[in-house]
C-alpha cells in the first residue's frame, strides 16, 4: 500500500506529539499543522489523503477551517476527522453537517484513533456506489430500480421515505449521518420528513428490517449510522 499522508491539525503540543508519533508508527506521512490558517494552507497546497481536525484552535476555529475546505473544489473531497472535546454534542452535529467524516473525542486512546483513521480511509477507498446500483451490506440487498429491500433474500415492504432513509445510510456504512443531513437527502413523498420525524422513520424502519434492524445504529446526540 502507498504512504498515506495525513494533516494533524492540533494547537496543543502534547497532543500532536502523540498522535504524530503513533501515526508514523503506523507508517503514515505525517505533517502538523497549530492553527486553522496554516491547516488550510498545508492542506491546499499537498493535499493530504486525511485531515485530524481538533475544533478549538486559536484565530480560525476547526469548523471554520472545515467548512473552507469543503467549499473549495480541491480540497472538497479530503476525509476529515474531528477531534473535539468530551461531551460537546452540538459540535459534533455542526461539524458532521459540514462535511466532516467522523469525530474522536478526546480523551481518546491512539489505538482507537489510528483504527479510525484507517476504516476512514478504507471507505474513502471504496466506490461509493450511485443512487440507480443495487447495495449489498451484511444480508441486506437494497435494489433502487426496483424500489425492493430484502433481508435474507426475504422482501421487505417499506414506504418511499423509509426506503430513501435505509439507501442513504446503507450506501456508506460506518458514515454518521445527523438528522439534518437526512432531512436534507430524503424527500418525503408519503409525508413531509422533518428532523423530528427521522426518529419515526427510524424507529418502523428498525421494526420492518427484523433482526436486521440492529444494523441501524443510534449516535446519541448525533444522528444515525449503517454499521460497518
Amino acid at each position: 500500500m502507498p504512504e498515506r499522508y495525513i494533516l494533524v491539525v492540533e494547537d496543543e503540543e502534547d497532543i500532536q506529539e502523540v498522535v504524530r508519533y503513533n501515526l508514523l508508527k503506523e507508517g503514515y506521512k505525517v505533517t502538523c499543522a497549530g492553527t486553522g490558517e496554516e491547516a488550510l494552507k498545508v492542506a491546499r497546497a499537498e493535499v493530504p489523503d486525511l485531515v485530524l481536525l481538533d475544533l478549538m484552535l486559536p484565530g480560525l476555529d476547526g469548523l471554520e477551517v472545515c467548512r473552507q475546505l469543503r467549499k473549495d473544489p480541491g480540497t472538497d473531497s479530503i476525509p476529515i476527522i474531528m477531534l473535539t472535546a468530551k461531551g460537546e454534542e452540538s459540535d459534533i452535529v455542526a461539524g458532521l453537517e459540514l462535511g466532516a467524516d467522523d469525530y474522536v473525542t478526546k480523551p481518546f486512546s491512539p489505538k482507537v484513533l489510528v483504527a479510525r483513521i484507517r476504516a476512514t480511509l478504507r471507505r474513502k477507498a471504496q466506490a461509493v456506489p450511485g443512487d440507480e446500483e443495487v447495495v449489498k451490506v451484511h444480508d441486506v440487498v437494497i435494489n433502487p430500480g426496483r424500489h425492493e429491500v430484502l433481508v435474507g433474500n426475504k422482501p421487505v415492504n417499506l414506504s418511499h421515505t423509509e426506503f430513501k432513509v435505509l439507501q442513504l445510510l446503507a450506501r456508506r456504512p460506518g458514515w454518521v449521518y445527523t438528522r439534518y443531513r437526512i432531512v436534507d437527502a430524503v424527500h418525503g413523498e408519503d409525508y413531509p420528513v422533518t428532523e423530528r420525524s427521522v426518529d419515526v422513520q427510524i424507529v418502523g424502519l428498525r421494526r420492518k428490517l427484523g433482526r436486521a434492524g440492529k444494523y441501524i445504529e443510534t449516535v446519541r446526540g448525533v444522528g444515525y449510522r449503517f454499521k460497518e
